[in-house]
């Protein structure tokens, strides 16, 4: 199951929701208000590349070389 990240366009919420494919299309609240209205934002983390492929294999940074691994 993906794990999609939302912005409640209500509050201001960033959150994560992790999804089920056959239910991708089903509304989505907002964990703090409970708003419907939130819009699916673009996430890094599933389009980070592999070590050595020029983008981060890290999801917490956008740098291209680590110091910790």
């Amino acid at each position: 199951m993906p794990i999609y990240e939302y912005n409640c366009k209500k509050c201001g919420s960033k959150f994560e929701k992790l999804v089920k494919i056959s239910e991708g299309d089903k509304k989505v609240e907002c964990i703090d208000c409970g708003s419907s209205d939130v819009k699916k934002i673009f996430s890094v983390f599933g389009f980070s590349g592999e070590k050595g492929a020029g983008g981060s294999s890290c999801s917490t940074c956008s740098s291209t070389s680590c110091s910790s691994g």
